[in-house]
């Protein structure tokens, strides 16, 4: 199954904050991996029952599954994507 991605507003002030370099690589992994394999990944627990996890080196993509959207909430560092 191949998804859409959609974007939350917030994901563009994420990308800003990380080095342009890392942020390539983070969206080519969006935009070559995620629509073929969303539901492969990892699933959060606690807080965050629900939603999934993509991980590009030591940044995490946090992702919800709507339909056949895959609606990206928020890119962050390890330490501070789950906060």
């Amino acid at each position: 199954m191949s998804y859409k991605i959609a974007f939350k507003k917030s994901v563009g002030r994420d990308l800003k904050r990380i080095g342009k370099g890392q942020a390539d690589r983070i969206l080519k992994k969006i935009e070559e991996e995620l629509p073929k394999k969303a539901d492969s990944y990892p699933s959060l627990s606690g807080k965050f029952t629900g939603l999934k996890k993509c991980r590009v080196g030591d940044y995490r993509i946090i992702y919800s599954l709507i339909g056949d959207t895959v609606l990206i909430l928020r890119i962050g560092h390890r330490r501070e994507a789950y906060r």
